[in-house]
């Protein structure tokens, strides 16, 4: 059953990496797009968060523990990191919409 959770949530973090990326690619404002950008990397982190508990859950070994364990880590950082930065950058998305509005 817990396999089945992490299984979705890696697929919904990859859809959400997926859906921000080609939002950054799509858009031209400077400061939207590296909002974008750091919104995806929160979305990856997740996904290498959610993969290293679901490989945890499926194979326990000495190595997969090891292995897992950084995966959870450098998911964890990455997610903390660019959510930080990520909500940095969304204080002057709004304002940058507004400016560039045709």
């Amino acid at each position: 059953m817990i396999n089945v959770v992490l299984v979705s949530l890696i697929i919904i973090s990859f859809v959400f990496y997926f859906y921000f990326k080609t939002k950054q690619f799509r858009n031209n404002l400077p400061i939207a797009k590296k909002w974008y950008a750091n919104r995806s990397l929160v979305a990856l982190g997740s996904l290498l968060f959610f993969f290293g508990l679901n490989q945890l859950s499926l194979f326990p070994s000495t190595l997969t523990y090891v292995i897992s364990g950084l995966f959870i880590i450098i998911g964890l950082f990455t997610v903390v990191y660019y959510y930080r930065v990520a909500k940095h950058y969304g204080q002057f998305v709004e304002e940058e919409f507004h400016l560039n509005k045709k």
